[in-house]
Formats: structure tokens, C-alpha cells, sequence
């Protein structure tokens, strides 16, 4: 850090397996890669290349080098995924992420239907290849799933082989885990948490009042995603209460430095 500081939150140091921040980058150029990563890799665990850009996004393996030159794990959205599964491609899948060294694989059914055993079934296989992370919840805001389906379908995906489970929001947050209003569905959360322990969860955050509402619940190791390159450094400075919503929030606190 720049200055000497005394009750700053302790933040997990990378490589970190819990407060991790997953990046979504919906179509970067190669030099926009190399200016975010520039200050904001210190902070970054993960990026996702949402849902089906990495098909179109030209220079493709020279912005996955990037990343991962610096120790960024990168991997192709969930959308991608399920785009090979509905063409019976799954093994194309497979192949395409060994072609261009991608070991995070996201397993998602949020735009077609997977009987949940199969889901599961391409968990496992995907476990032989790499770190799978899955999601659950639907982007149809008309499809509500009950508390206790979210918990089932989440601890039977951790049991399958997931090293963590993805609360969907999509990437304006407005489904899933939220209102169309984007505000959190906190009854769901709260019973999620009962079941599911909090270091498995990824909760997709996108806007800044969803942030908020993770840190004050869960501390500044909340594990949070689809977050925005340009927010990325303000996200950190609001983990580590050094923004207005979360100035007081550390003060005193036995989480502190």
C-alpha cells in the first residue's frame, strides 16, 4: 500500500481461494487489457470473457496470454459453454479450451434447459481438465427459484466437483439473486447461507449498491463477480473501507490491521 495506515481490513493475499474478485471483461482490446492490468492487477483473481465473446473477439490468444502472464486464471463465459452443449459440441468445448491453455471452465445453464444430473455429469468431466466453477440461478427474471432449490442445486454442484458456485445476476444484476430493481433478494441470501458455507459462493455483483451489500454482510473477503474493469480499483478501496459507503465500517473492528 502507499501510506501507513492503521485499521485497514485484512484482505486474503493472492493467490487467495476466498475474498476473490472475478472480472468481466465483455470485450476489451488488447491495449485496454494491458492499462487495466497495469494497476488493477493486484487485485484481480479471475477474469471471465462473458458469455460468448471470446468466439469474436479477434487477437483472442494474445489477450488470454496477457492475463495470464500475469497469474490471472481466465475462462470463457457460461453462455459459451452452453452454446457447444445445445450443438452437441461438448467435447469441441473441451478441446477449445485446451487449444488456447484455459483451465477454469464456468458450467452453466442459465439460457437452455440441462436435467440438473447432467449439469453435474459435465461438472465431474470438466474436474479431469481444471477448476470448475458452475452457475446457478436462470437469466429469466419470470423463473423464480425457491430458497431451498437454490441450496439442493448448489450443494449438489460443490459435491459434483465445483470449487465454487456462481449466484447469477447477469451483468446488469437484475435476476437471479436480485429484483429487477437490482435489489438483493435478501430473504434468499440470508437462507443460502445457512446451507452453503460463504467461501464457496461467488456472488455476482455488478452494480455498486450490490457490492456494498455483500461487504457490510460478509467482511471485505466476500467473494465477488461480474465486476467491471473501471471498477475494479474502487471496489478494492470500498473492501478495505476507504470509500464513503464503507468508511466506518472497519473502525474498531477486529478485522482491522
Amino acid at each position: 500500500m502507499n501510506f501507513n495506515l492503521s485499521q485497514i481490513p485484512r484482505r486474503n493475499k493472492k493467490p487467495r481461494h476466498w475474498g476473490v474478485t472475478m472480472v468481466m471483461d465483455k470485450g476489451l482490446s488488447i491495449g485496454e487489457v494491458k492499462n487495466f492490468l497495469s494497476i488493477s492487477h493486484p487485485y484481480v483473481d479471475v477474469v471471465k470473457l462473458g458469455f460468448g465473446t471470446a468466439f469474436i473477439t479477434p487477437n483472442l490468444r494474445e489477450k488470454i496470454e496477457i492475463y495470464q502472464s500475469y497469474n490471472i486464471p481466465v475462462y470463457f463465459g457460461g453462455t459459451l459453454f452452453e452454446a457447444y452443449v445445445i450443438r452437441n459440441q461438448f467435447q469441441d468445448y473441451i478441446n477449445t479450451c485446451k487449444e488456447y491453455n484455459i483451465n477454469y471452465m464456468e458450467v452453466s445453464d442459465g439460457s437452455i434447459t440441462i436435467p440438473h444430473a447432467e449439469k453435474c455429469g459435465y461438472i465431474e468431466k470438466l474436474t479431469k481438465y481444471g477448476v470448475v466453477l458452475s452457475e446457478v440461478g436462470s437469466k429469466d427474471a419470470e423463473h423464480i427459484i425457491p430458497p431451498y432449490k437454490w441450496i439442493e442445486l448448489m450443494q449438489a454442484e460443490l459435491n459434483a466437483g465445483s470449487e465454487y458456485v456462481i449466484a447469477e445476476a447477469r451483468e446488469a444484476g437484475n435476476v437471479g439473486i436480485y429484483r429487477g430493481t437490482g435489489e438483493v433478494r435478501e430473504g434468499l441470501v440470508q437462507e443460502i447461507l445457512t446451507r452453503i458455507p460463504e467461501e464457496k459462493i461467488i456472488w455476482e455483483a455488478p452494480q455498486k449498491a450490490q457490492q456494498l451489500y455483500f461487504i457490510e454482510l460478509l467482511g471485505c473477503n466476500v467473494n465477488l463477480g461480474n465486476i467491471a474493469p473501471s471498477e475494479m480499483i474502487a471496489l478494492e478501496a470500498m473492501r478495505v473501507g476507504l470509500r464513503g459507503d464503507t468508511f466506518h465500517l472497519f473502525l474498531n473492528n477486529d478485522e482491522v490491521e
